[in-house]
């Protein structure tokens, strides 16, 4: 619920400082020291939505009032945690440098106090919060380790799901890494995985969603939508509910199909295909699904809502953005391309308040953030850039209230565990407390 507040809310100064450990286990905690940021406005004039609107109005989230989404699993709607952690210490898990990292959207896997991720040779990696490898398995070649597999990964229960940019899909197990089974695709894969009772859903860079079996990886079903003549380097998305499954694709198509027999029910079309520079420069964000409602925008100026039963549009915004927005009861949180974050009424799209997010600091001068995404608790949101700050925007005010300098190239978004905040970087998992 939204309140216009009268008191004056106490800002958090948070710090920074920037570490560069090569050792392949958490790093000793250092302190982070406290960094003076300047705000500079930056005004722009252009038919997309760039400058701030209400940005004296004042928003409150009320912490007792907000529930995590129970099925943020399949609807993507992962954005709000509960971390109160003081972002003063710093430890780093390092590993082999990835390569072409910086066009690859990371995600981390967190189980019974064990995190799951991979290197640049493409061994999983299982380690424990107290820095403690559980263990270290490799499924390729050397041909393939040579190239640097990117892995997307999924885990249910017990059983890992994983698959790369080259075509390769494997299941492990949990506990001890043991291989259960490997395959070859005939097409790479470039899309989340969804795993939904005994099967996984995952799109390749032909646009085909594939449907396998968990248990040996044999394809059940697939559905082909329109080739594109270029293979874009942002994932696509998918989400479940209600036995059907949306995903989009390269070409910036959303569409709904009956999750058992793969059939279509509806698509909605976001471009003109034939228009080349258009499809070159899409970028799509992730899909939150919420109330029957999916959210997702494009860098190309458009922020949609539409309806999950019929396809139908319920509203759009001259929006532009290709990062995963976050829905919050009444609310939906952005940020767009040239560092403006929006709050939206999610059942009308009005916009409720427009922020600029532009600063300086000691480190770098920018005129606008260059941001991979953004997680929230019920007074922050935390905003990872591609120059390697942890910018802390108070939701009250819209206001930066101070800026992290975590390292000095491009952090994922932020994932919570325990109280603890990790964001990836090329060499390592880096963990705040």
């Amino acid at each position: 619920m939204i309140k216009v507040l009268n008191s004056l809310f106490l800002l958090i100064f948070l710090s920074s400082c920037s570490f560069h450990d090569s050792r392949g286990f958490w790093s000793k905690e250092k302190k982070l020291s406290k960094n003076e940021i300047k705000f500079t406005p930056v005004f722009k004039s252009e038919e997309i939505i760039s400058k701030e609107f209400n940005s004296n109005l004042n928003l409150s989230l009320k912490k007792n009032e907000l529930k995590l989404d129970k099925n943020s699993y399949y609807n993507n709607n992962d954005g709000l945690n509960f971390f109160n952690g003081n972002l003063k210490k710093i430890k780093k898990y390092s590993f082999s440098k990835i390569k072409n990292f910086y066009r690859f959207e990371p995600n981390l896997i967190f189980h019974n106090k064990k995190i799951i991720f991979f290197d640049n040779k493409g061994s999983i990696i299982s380690f424990n919060e107290n820095s403690k490898l559980v263990w270290k398995i490799n499924n390729y070649s050397k041909e393939e380790q040579k190239i640097g597999p990117l892995i997307t990964m999924s885990q249910k229960d017990n059983l890992i799901i994983a698959a790369d940019n080259l075509g390769n899909f494997y299941a492990l197990n949990f506990s001890n890494g043991k291989i259960l089974w490997s395959k070859k695709n005939d097409s790479s894969f470039n899309s989340q995985i969804k795993i939904f009772e005994n099967f996984f859903f995952i799109l390749d860079v032909n646009n085909n969603l594939n449907c396998f079996s968990i248990k040996d990886g044999n394809k059940l079903w697939s559905y082909a939508t329109e080739k594109s003549f270029v293979n874009s380097y942002k994932k696509s998305s998918i989400i479940i509910k209600n036995e059907k499954i949306f995903f989009t694709n390269s070409l910036g198509d959303l569409t709904a199909l009956d999750i058992n027999e793969g059939k279509i029910l509806w698509q909605y079309s976001t471009l003109n295909s034939d228009i080349f520079a258009n499809v070159m420069n899409l970028n799509t964000s992730n899909l939150i699904e919420n109330e029957n409602s999916i959210y997702f925008s494009n860098n190309l100026g458009n922020f949609y809502s539409i309806d999950t039963r019929s396809g139908s549009i319920n509203w759009i915004q001259k929006i532009s953005s290709s990062i995963k927005p976050v829905v919050v009861k009444n609310l939906i949180f952005t940020i767009s391309e040239d560092g403006f974050l929006f709050v939206i009424e999610k059942k009308t799209g009005s916009i409720i308040r427009i922020t600029n997010l532009s600063y300086k600091s000691k480190f770098k001068s920018l005129n606008f953030i260059e941001t991979t995404g953004f997680t929230l608790n019920h007074t922050d949101l935390f905003v990872s850039t591609k120059s390697g700050d942890l910018i802390v925007v108070n939701i009250r005010t819209g206001k930066i209230s101070n800026v992290l300098k975590i390292d000095r190239g491009k952090i994922s978004r932020s994932f919570v565990f325990k109280q603890n905040m990790y964001l990836i970087r090329d060499n390592s998992i880096i963990k705040i407390n």
